[in-house]
């Protein structure tokens, strides 16, 4: 953005003067922009904060890998294309109404027509004796982060959160990032006290607690004890308990900030805000207010982003002339707190006379659903933890009586009567984005999702309407893979089948897009057809080893060095071990390769052995060692069979009924290597008591008294599905039979990334079908199913052998081309139990105006 020059002409159009640049401030630029106030007016932005808006929804990603920069919600195109001026690390200090003028900290005197105070909110930290010592912070902005995580590093072990609402989960989820022992103090009974009931916060506490977090509630800080350094050491609690800590963050809450208000004149509410009309506002007819620090026509102060983004639109409607009003907002919110899902909405703490709760609470899993039901029958509002997939359906529904009894929609899959509650069963004017204020008639008025995005800003929030979104969309005629082939996957794999088309080139060539042709490819098309040449390489007479010539660079990040990227760069050396079972020698020389090269061991829940922490440089070593003692690539990195989990079966168990590990060793020798749309992964139980977790699994085996029942369609993760059965008591010959046809059937017709769980709901017919043509034989298939499946086993090699016995291919395995003996010197490691973690480095930021701002 060009500086403005004083020498230029005067800027004659009225100024609007935003004063705060947060999400709300920034809104307020894009729907000023959409007004045509941009070309209308000069607009001029005062934000306080060292960088523009940011996504503080989101801000706790920072400790998963998400930079600063990806955080950012400002295009800087944006802003010069429409002309707004922004300057960053200069907050406003003063205002004079009368002059219609504003000073910001550096002395810059602004005139205004509109002033707009989007100044936000303040974290509130208890009157404590020892709140500002040296180990306490705040949790609101980057920079926040960025000195607890400094400070973390260096002199904490212990941390404490004092708040157990959303903020405070939060920041007890970033401690817990930080490798510290995490307590969260709440003085409320339960934890989230606004959002979830008593049942609620009791399957939030079990599940937080499980994750290894100490939580006291039911009792309030008293005191923070500090050492002689003044630095913290304890925590006093209201309970008389002492709590040993290196380190605090107050999160208990935010109080508008409304102080610039208050100094000049304007009128604020009784506890605080900024009183504003429906139009948002002041007292004084050309001022604004908009957010977390202004007190809304029904006496609320909202401190959530929507509401925030519905007052942004209503002044800048009011400032076009436009009606618009802002009266009150939803308070339905869904958010992941330390991976657990949380939702509540409408009427969630049935306040309502004569409501009813209907509840479904399974303490195993840490789910609770409870929906509050008026006399009429109608949905009043509702409370979700651990399984908040329905809220996107459910929340729209609020004061409708549901199509079907609140029974049904708290029961999970599988407990009572299927539920096919969907989209299609809400009403046009049901809001489905609460981000946007965005409903089902204007999503509809669509035809994609980007289209959605773009015109309605829906889905670009938290998140949480993306998938009822796309169910609501038309289906669009193009059902090509992307935009470089017209053809699905399924139809592609046919066409690599019965062509034996062995090259991406010869495909895209002869296949692709007229566009697409003499191309690239793209992110999408690469490692799909790589996957699919890779799976059908012996019977087209493709080169099956996945690095060699064209097929390199298709595969995706992982399989590039044959491992798993780690978040610091290194990687992740995971040896198969069949079935689980492994003698002692080979369990030594593990143990004397992870000392060896100083890595982190992890026993997986899949029944093997992690090596955590290899530098690319010294994967190849790794390997050799461990090819010698007779191990092989576990294809943990690639999109193929995972493992074989099984239990001890009869051979140790005096329940088993068959021999499991037997049967495990053999379908993991079977499939290993073989790549698929998505990855597979398997488990034996050698009796129906159901050890191994087999009805989790792509495809699952129990052993019965008669022989084996297989079930296929299950997965575990963030969606988990028990698999279903697809035949029973079969003996070891057509077991594995069924399953060669079950894997290269789903091969065959799946889409790209689809799991087996998704494809088996998705694929015509469903489970039926699949049952008709593996076991039926229904399409007249399965002899060339088998022989696909024939032909991978037959021509498996172990990639990593190969690698090792290659000099060309092992040329790869370096951190720099021009310096292959020199070792990434920003993977670096520090100690932690005996054992070794990433040290990932501090992002180093230099706090800077934009070009043509300044301080």
């Amino acid at each position: 953005m060009p500086k403005p020059n004083p020498a230029q002409t005067p800027d004659r159009r009225p100024t609007i003067v935003l004063v705060g640049h947060g999400m709300v401030g920034q809104r307020f630029l894009e729907a000023a922009v959409e007004r045509g106030l941009a070309a209308s007016h000069r607009i001029v932005v005062l934000c306080e904060e060292p960088r523009p808006a940011y996504d503080r929804v989101q801000l706790t990603s920072y400790f998963s890998g998400r930079t600063p920069d990806e955080l950012s919600l400002t295009d800087r195109a944006f802003l010069d294309k429409h002309g707004i001026e922004l300057y960053v690390d200069e907050p406003a200090e003063s205002f004079d109404r009368e002059a219609r003028t504003v000073t910001a900290r550096s002395g810059r005197v602004l005139t205004y027509d509109t002033l707009v105070l989007a100044t936000g909110s303040y974290p509130f930290v208890p009157p404590v004796p020892g709140k500002d010592a040296t180990g306490c912070f705040v949790y609101r902005t980057i920079e926040d982060l960025l000195a607890i995580e400094e400070y973390a590093k260096e002199h904490a072990t212990t941390g404490a959160v004092v708040g157990g609402g959303l903020l405070g989960l939060e920041a007890a989820g970033a401690l817990r990032g930080l490798g510290l022992a995490t307590h969260v103090v709440e003085f409320a009974p339960r934890l989230m006290p606004v959002q979830v009931d008593e049942g609620g916060g009791a399957a939030l506490l079990r599940t937080i607690t499980g994750m290894g977090l100490t939580v006291h509630t039911g009792t309030g800080t008293q005191e923070i004890v500090t050492g002689e350094d003044g630095a913290v050491r304890a925590m006093k609690l209201s309970d008389g308990s002492e709590l040993a800590t290196d380190l605090v963050v107050f999160s208990a809450g935010v109080r508008p900030r409304d102080q610039l208000a208050r100094e000049h004149g304007l009128a604020v509410g009784e506890r605080g805000g900024i009183t504003v009309d429906e139009r948002c506002r002041t007292s004084d007819p050309d001022v604004y207010a908009i957010g977390e620090c202004a007190q809304a026509v029904d006496g609320r102060v909202y401190g959530l982003v929507a509401p925030g983004y519905e007052m942004a639109q209503t002044a800048a409607a009011a400032i076009a002339a436009e009606e618009a009003s802002f009266t009150g907002a939803d308070l339905s919110t869904k958010l992941k707190l330390l991976g657990v899902d949380v939702a509540s909405f409408g009427d969630a703490h049935g306040a309502a006379e004569g409501c009813l709760d209907v509840v479904y609470s399974d303490s195993r899993s840490g789910t609770y659903k409870k929906l509050v039901m008026g006399a009429g029958g109608e949905l009043l509002g509702g409370i979700l933890v651990g399984d908040a997939e329905a809220y996107g359906l459910l929340r729209p529904l609020t004061g409708t009586v549901p199509p079907l009894p609140a029974e049904q929609l708290v029961l999970p899959e599988g407990a009572g009567a299927p539920v096919a509650l969907g989209p299609e069963s809400l009403p046009g004017h049901a809001v489905i984005c609460s981000c946007h204020n965005v409903t089902k008639d204007a999503i509809q008025a669509c035809a994609t999702l980007p289209e959605v995005k773009k015109c309605t800003k829906a889905g670009t929030g938290c998140g949480s309407c993306v998938k009822v979104i796309g169910r609501l969309l038309p289906q669009s005629g193009d059902t090509g893979l992307c935009g470089c082939f017209a053809q699905t996957r399924q139809e592609l794999y046919e066409i690599v089948r019965v062509l034996r088309i062995t090259s991406f080139r010869a495909l895209l060539d002869g296949h692709g897009r007229e566009a697409a042709r003499g191309g690239e490819g793209c992110e999408v098309c690469k490692p799909t057809v790589g996957s699919i040449i890779a799976s059908l390489a012996p019977t087209i007479g493709a080169e099956g080893y996945v690095l060699d010539g064209e097929q390199a660079a298709l595969q995706d990040t992982n399989d590039h060095f044959l491992a798993n990227l780690q978040k610091n760069g290194s990687y992740s050396v995971v040896p198969r071990i069949p079935g689980g079972e492994i003698t002692p020698e080979k369990l030594i020389v593990i143990g004397e390769v992870a000392r060896d090269f100083g890595l982190y061991t992890k026993i997986t829940g899949g029944q093997r052995i992690d090596l955590f922490g290899a530098r690319v440089e010294q994967l190849p070593m790794i390997w050799t060692r461990l090819v010698d003692a007779g191990f092989e690539s576990g294809h943990a990195y690639g999109k193929a069979l995972r493992t074989v989990k099984s239990c001890v079966g009869q051979t140790w168990c005096r329940y088993g009924v068959q021999d499991s590990v037997r049967m495990a060793i053999d379908l993991e020798l079977r499939y290993r290597g073989l790549r698929a749309p998505h990855k597979l992964k398997s488990a034996v139980s050698g009796c129906a008591r159901e050890c191994a977790e087999a009805q989790s699994k792509d495809f699952g085996v129990i052993a019965t008294a008669s022989g084996w029942n297989l079930y296929v369609g299950g997965n575990g993760g963030a969606t988990p599905r028990h698999a279903d059965l697809l035949a029973q008591d079969l003996g070891d010959a057509e077991l594995v039979r069924l399953i060669d046809r079950f894997l290269m059937f789903y091969i065959r017709t799946a889409d790209r990334l689809e799991r087996t769980a998704a494809w088996l709901e998705r694929i015509d017919g469903g489970l039926d079908h699949v049952r008709d043509v593996v076991v039926h034989d229904s399409l007249g298939i399965c002899a060339e199913l088998e022989a696909l499946m024939a032909d991978h086993v037959t021509h498996y090699r172990d990639e990593w052998a190969e690698t090792l016995d290659d000099p060309e291919r092992l040329a790869r395995f370096v951190s720099f081309v021009n310096a292959p003996g020199v070792p990434d010197p920003t993977v670096g490691f520090v100690p932690e139990r005996d054992q070794i973690k990433p040290d990932l480095p501090l992002l180093s930021i230099s706090p800077r105006p934009l070009e043509g701002a300044s301080r």
